[in-house]
């Protein structure tokens, strides 16, 4: 694929934006109070300081997330392996050590052990099980032995992006609405998974092909790739509420244990916290930055999608 073309691709990393506050492990990470924001205010002064890069992986395939494991201490890395459409069945998925080295590669791989994979994007845990957002389909995984554990149809998905979880297990997926050659007919949705059925939940171009996405008790914050403005969004709600603006193309993000968020941006090849609206670049170059994973501490997993490697970073 040509350099160009993979660019939307990137929409998935935003939708990182890709990514516990209650029960599910993958909210520890990805949750957090939007009244509890201001706290973060306190940690300004830190935030201007830059991230020292700790490491690196190069034996992946256009990686598109990276999600940190609290049960076992592992990095899983989503790799598209191919066309980000195309269902090929070739995707994979890696495991890595806490400090950032191979420890499986291909410890999910699509076509192995009855597996269908085919472009995996962004990841979400929850128990015993990784979610995984693949084209127009959720793929269920044991996190412990890769074993194939269900799959459940999204009716409508065009480009499943990111997904992450809600305190009582709900998945919220985005859908970036990405066409063929990357074209954006849209629509721009965010679909849930409740009781082993996809509906749509909120659908809206002030969503601007929706790419990361995080829960922050309550409310979806999501990263949006074809606009500037990081948005939330609670259940229930007919409108997004703005948090902050950031250089566009955005595509994971984070949630911090104080609950500053933190964001990777294609526009300018970087990797940015929002503190109270404020935007401080804390990592850069960081070249097609997609669906970052974070340990809950200071250690945070970028894939560089069209780089075809994740960098570790150590946050200030």
């Amino acid at each position: 694929m040509i350099r160009h073309s993979l660019i939307p691709t990137l929409a998935l990393a935003a939708l990182s934006i890709s990514g516990g506050a209650c029960s599910p492990r993958d909210t520890t990470d990805r949750t957090a109070s939007l009244s509890d924001s201001a706290a973060g205010a306190a940690k300004s002064a830190a935030g201007s300081r830059m991230a020292t890069k700790t490491g690196e992986v190069r034996e992946l395939k256009a990686p598109e997330a990276a999600r940190w494991d609290f049960d076992q201490n592992v990095w899983f890395v989503a790799n598209i392996n191919g066309d980000p459409f195309g269902k090929d069945n070739n995707g994979f998925i890696a495991r890595l050590t806490p400090e950032g080295k191979v420890d499986s590669l291909k410890f999910i791989a699509g076509g192995r052990g009855g597996v269908t994979l085919n472009a995996p994007k962004g990841m979400a845990i929850t128990g015993d099980t990784i979610w995984v957002a693949d084209i127009d389909a959720v793929r269920a995984f044991n996190k412990r032995t890769g074993a194939a554990a269900g799959s459940v149809k999204v009716p409508g998905a065009k480009f499943l992006n990111d997904i992450t979880a809600g305190p009582d297990g709900t998945l919220y997926i985005t859908d970036s609405g990405l066409g063929p050659k990357f074209t954006h007919p849209g629509p721009d949705r965010i679909y849930q998974i409740k009781n082993g059925k996809a509906t749509i939940a909120f659908e809206s171009k002030e969503l601007a092909a929706p790419n990361g996405i995080a829960f922050m008790e309550g409310a979806l914050l999501i990263a949006p790739f074809m606009g500037a403005n990081l948005v939330s969004w609670s259940p229930g709600e007919k409108t997004v509420r703005p948090i902050g603006t950031g250089p566009g193309q955005q595509d994971g993000i984070e949630i911090l244990p104080d609950n500053r968020l933190l964001v990777t941006s294609w526009a300018d090849s970087s990797l940015f916290i929002v503190d109270n609206g404020k935007i401080t670049r804390v990592a850069y170059p960081v070249p097609s930055p997609a669906d970052i994973g974070f340990d809950g501490k200071s250690r945070v997993a970028v894939p560089l999608l069209m780089e075809n490697r994740v960098e570790f970073w150590e946050l200030p």
